[in-house]
């Protein structure tokens, strides 16, 4: 309990740190951020106004300090573009991707961990270099034109799945129904590809290792059968693949915008490409915040979850 209200403690840093780099760059990059709600031959007086509006007049620090309070307190401004929440615009599209990642989870890492262990056992062998070839592929390849080599032949040619969009539009009436659900296989297993690619190496690495130490060796001397030396064996390899494996899901939130963006998934990638794009600075503050604050609460987890599985690391 200790270990984890510490390391929570040094999380607030980071947060801190992660707001005020997200709430600087946005304000540094160049570009006016209400073009998208004044016309081109607006006067001065409208400009000003506007500006004063939207709190872009005052100080710098000011404006990150109203912002922060505001953050806190559930409130993260208007969109420029749509003038909604940006609070209920990021909530709905974070929960989208969260559909999305579970199930590119669920395929990237069950196939990971199944290539990874068989490369692991059978090394030097022709099942390892079949799923040390697939696991290069998915490393290897752009996830973006996967997913157009995808809708080009499981869409136009197969017509099986739905190319783009969600049945939900912006998702806030998603079902767990076939209607719902068929709109994810595409994107969902163009997302999962990367993450099975380096979640199979890293088990495979982590299997060889492990086998070749002298404790494994001593077991099987001691006559030790294969399912107990597959638990010690898995006891070993978890705290480091979870790692990877929290890492990877962090990934799949927050690098998800061009598969987002290819396929019109409503989801935090495809917001925050949207507001790039708008420069909507609002909407853009919030999604990169909340994005980042769900990152670090999974590290988090893992590093909690590292700690019951291995009590070495807490030392």
């Amino acid at each position: 309990m200790m270990y984890f209200l510490r390391r929570l403690v040094y999380s607030l840093p980071v947060l801190l740190g992660v707001a005020f780099l997200c709430f600087s760059l946005i304000h540094i990059a160049p570009g006016d951020p209400l073009i998208s709600v004044m016309p081109p031959d607006a006067s001065e007086a409208l400009r000003s106004q506007m500006m004063s509006i939207y709190g872009f007049d005052q100080p710098f620090l000011i404006q990150f300090w109203n912002w922060l309070w505001r953050a806190l307190h559930g409130d993260l401004g208007m969109s420029i573009a749509t003038s909604r929440p940006v609070a209920a615009e990021v909530i709905a599209a974070v929960g989208n991707s969260l559909r999305l990642a579970v199930i590119a989870v669920l395929i990237g890492f069950s196939l990971g961990v199944v290539f990874g262990m068989i490369s692991g056992y059978a090394r030097n062998s022709i099942w390892d270099r079949l799923a040390s070839l697939s696991s290069i592929f998915g490393v290897s390849i752009p996830h973006y034109w996967l997913g157009m080599v995808l809708v080009i032949v499981f869409s136009v040619y197969l017509n099986w799945f739905p190319a783009t969009g969600s049945a939900a539009g912006d998702g806030t009436g998603w079902r767990w129904d076939w209607d719902h659900v068929q709109y994810m296989f595409l994107p969902a297993i163009t997302m999962s590809v990367i993450p099975m690619g380096i979640v199979a190496r890293t088990i495979r690495a982590l299997v060889s290792d492990i086998l070749s130490r002298e404790f494994m060796v001593g077991l099987q001397a001691r006559g030790l059968g294969r399912g107990r030396m597959f638990m010690h064996l898995v006891k070993n390899v978890a705290p480091t693949a979870l790692s990877v494996m929290g890492l990877q899901l962090g990934y799949l939130l927050g690098g998800s915008i061009l598969i987002e963006t290819v396929f019109s998934w409503p989801g935090a990638g495809f917001l925050l490409n949207s507001a790039v794009f708008q420069r909507d600075f609002p909407l853009l503050q919030g999604t990169i915040l909340i994005m980042a604050i769900f990152f670090v609460l999974l590290n988090l987890l893992v590093d909690t979850v590292q700690t019951w599985l291995d009590p070495r690391i807490q030392r």
